[in-house]
């Protein structure tokens, strides 16, 4: 059974994110609130949790995973960043924005793509998520919340509850987020930044149509 921990998605309660990074920081699997929907997350350096997260989500070592980051400096520590991309990175956070970078040693390999050896990094604009990230003092690997089978994003933190009490440890609830998930951008293109997937984040904010 997972436990529910009910915070409010403005002033997030101390003492229920504590607990609820602890089940984080134990190798647990929590939906949490995010600026674009919810999403699946467990701590970046353990290997059973991650491979928990996919098996949840459906999804093999070839869908990029994310990390979700407390600010831009944070990003630049687990993804190579020149001048032109960090330009870019300005422009879209923190926000409902994904970005595909090359990933640096910080990150384990088995979280990264297997051939291309990168990663989708983001830095969300949601109280309750930078709470978590501050409390952790580290990325939280992390999916967006759609169950296998399904085509979009799950929204109702009681309806996560019901549908994945058996297979999370955890769930935040602070309320209902936008269903619709972020925008993808792959940045590792010598050329130009190319529109993976068009969601949340306008692509006009970094330039592009």
């Amino acid at each position: 059974m997972s436990q529910y921990f009910e915070v409010h998605p403005d002033n997030p309660q101390p003492r229920l994110i504590k607990q609820a990074a602890q089940i984080l920081h134990a190798g647990g699997i929590a939906a949490v609130p995010t600026d674009s929907s919810y999403a699946l997350v467990c701590h970046l350096d353990d290997k059973a949790a991650a491979e928990a997260l996919r098996r949840i989500r459906g999804v093999d070592e070839k869908h990029h995973l994310t990390l979700l980051c407390r600010d831009l400096s944070e990003l630049a520590s687990y993804a190579r960043v020149d001048n032109r991309q960090f330009r870019l990175l300005k422009l879209g956070t923190p926000g409902p924005f994904t970005f595909i970078l090359v990933a640096t040693k910080e990150v384990p390999r088995r979280v990264s793509h297997p051939s291309r050896r990168t990663i989708g990094l983001r830095v969300p604009d949601h109280r309750v998520t930078q709470a978590l990230l501050e409390q952790l003092g580290q990325p939280l690997l992390a999916t967006t919340l759609i169950a296998p089978g399904d085509t979009e994003p799950l929204n109702d933190p009681e309806d996560i509850r019901d549908r994945l009490q058996k297979q999370v440890q955890a769930v935040v609830d602070a309320g209902a987020c936008p269903r619709q998930p972020t925008t993808i951008v792959d940045l590792t293109a010598d050329d130009a930044p190319l529109l993976v997937r068009r969601g949340r984040g306008d692509p006009a904010l970094l330039g592009l149509s």
